[in-house]
């Protein structure tokens, strides 16, 4: 043994060999110290898994590699030289090789600790974090990050969704992001960037890990506060009785769409999904029926899918507002002072007129300085604070840069601002046996109020 051990320490005196011990112990340590990461989590972090299932292996074979190429270069490099010896000193801490060897090995090794107890943590720390991901490798994605973090998901990883556990989705969305990554450097992305996104892994593989919409569901009170043009900002409030449903067959919002046994397809016309040519409903029992427009009609274009959350939610996350939502919510929530005059309105017409977020709230200030110098002079800082947030709400909405305003994204919750539910259920619509999709309001909610100042039924609900 000695005698094939000695000629080996020799020759692997290199520096290709002695790289390939520096690969093997960086890959052997910094696995240790991720180690425990990957045995505790159910569904390891993608950007974990690429350095635990990916690079950290690749690093540990390519060494393993390199130190065979670097003894067998060596030794026929010595060969043709005249310069391999003929006999080799015995394996002990006398051989100067074997010295040097074991020297170097422990001295990678410790530094390797040293550098892999402070960087690893960190690293995935890092790359777990959503500022990776929106704005890091993607500042492009701004507009979406800008929206990410006032959503109701802003506490779910981005990777959550957009690549969720599993090798088979992290080498897809890696490999169609591979061209995103070359049209980011040739600056040649699209602006903006296109939505729905079509590669989207589906949403009972990320959404119903946390959501489960055969699940019952009871009626939920909804109330949509509104604020009027007028002087006094006059607030209104519609109150909506939303059939939820789901898990009780075809009863309620979930359970028509998405209900144990139930399959609904659409054909769609054109990438943004809106423009539908005919719905298929598959009911529990079997039985197919399908709704065809009467304008839209199947062409070239035309895609089939089967519908899941994303279809109505399909701004879960990334949620963009109109002004006049976003300002009746802000007013709502006090951010606005709504016994500012006119504050409503003016928002409003600024938002709507605004190149830039940083000359609103001199906008607002000018308002009122100049029409309104008794309340001016008495809620200075009310009118600042207004101000702000509807600078706020301009920065979290438009994006010049990325061709971002708004109305840019479609949202398909309701149908108030976008047709929404209207494009399937347009009353219009309709099987060969006359049967349409009916656009009947109590459908999926009962109107309990609508544009009220003081509805009964909230008075009557303690509310």
């Amino acid at each position: 043994m000695k005698g094939f051990l000695a000629p080996v320490i020799y020759l692997s005196n290199n520096w290709i060999s002695q790289l390939g011990v520096v690969l093997v112990t960086t890959a052997t340590v910094f696995w240790l110290f991720l180690l425990p990461s990957g045995i505790a989590a159910d569904n390891v972090h993608p950007y974990l898994g690429i350095l635990f299932f990916l690079l950290l292996p690749g690093l540990f074979f390519a060494g393993l590699a390199v130190i065979p190429l670097g003894i067998y270069l060596r030794k026929r490099r010595e060969k043709s030289q005249g310069a391999y010896p003929e006999d080799f000193p015995p394996l002990d801490l006398k051989h100067t090789a074997l010295r040097r060897l074991l020297t170097f090995v422990g001295v990678a090794t410790f530094a390797n600790l040293v550098i892999a107890s402070q960087l690893t943590y960190s690293a995935v720390e890092y790359m777990d974090s959503d500022k990776f991901c929106g704005l890091t490798c993607h500042s492009v994605m701004a507009p979406e990050f800008a929206a990410y973090q006032n959503s109701p998901h802003a506490r779910v990883g981005c990777v959550k969704c957009h690549i969720g556990p599993g090798a088979g989705w992290f080498v897809k969305s890696k490999l169609s992001g591979t061209w995103q990554m070359a049209a980011v450097n040739l600056n040649t992305y699209p602006r903006p960037i296109p939505a729905p996104v079509h590669n989207l892994r589906p949403a009972r593989e990320t959404c119903e890990a946390c959501h489960w919409p055969q699940k019952y569901g009871e009626d939920r009170l909804r109330i949509v506060d509104k604020f009027g043009d007028d002087e006094a900002n006059t607030r209104t409030k519609t109150v909506l009785l939303m059939r939820i449903g789901g898990g009780n067959g075809a009863a309620g919002i979930h359970g028509a769409h998405l209900g144990e046994g139930i399959t609904t397809r659409y054909a769609h016309t054109d990438d943004k999904r809106q423009s539908i040519a005919w719905v298929e409903h598959k009911q529990k029992d079997g039985k197919i029926t399908r709704y065809q427009s009467p304008d839209v009609k199947a062409d070239a274009k035309t895609e089939v899918r089967e519908m899941d959350c994303v279809d109505c939610h399909n701004r879960p996350t990334h949620v963009f507002e109109l002004p006049e939502r976003a300002v009746d919510r802000a007013m709502a929530g006090g951010t606005i002072p709504p016994s500012l005059p006119f504050i409503k309105k003016k928002a409003v017409d600024i938002l709507r007129s605004a190149k830039s977020g940083g000359e609103i709230p001199k906008a607002i200030d000018s308002f009122y300085r100049a029409g309104h110098a008794g309340i001016y002079g008495q809620r200075k800082a009310e009118i600042q604070q207004a101000g702000q947030a509807v600078q706020a709400i301009y920065d979290r909405n438009v994006f010049p840069q990325m061709n971002v305003t708004w109305g840019t994204y479609i949202n398909n919750i309701g149908h108030t601002d976008f047709p929404g539910c209207f494009r399937c259920h347009d009353d219009a619509r309709a099987s060969s046996s006359g049967k349409k999709l009916t656009q009947d309001c109590n459908t999926c909610h009962s109107l309990l109020a609508m544009d009220e100042e003081a509805p009964k039924i909230l008075s009557d609900l303690g509310k």
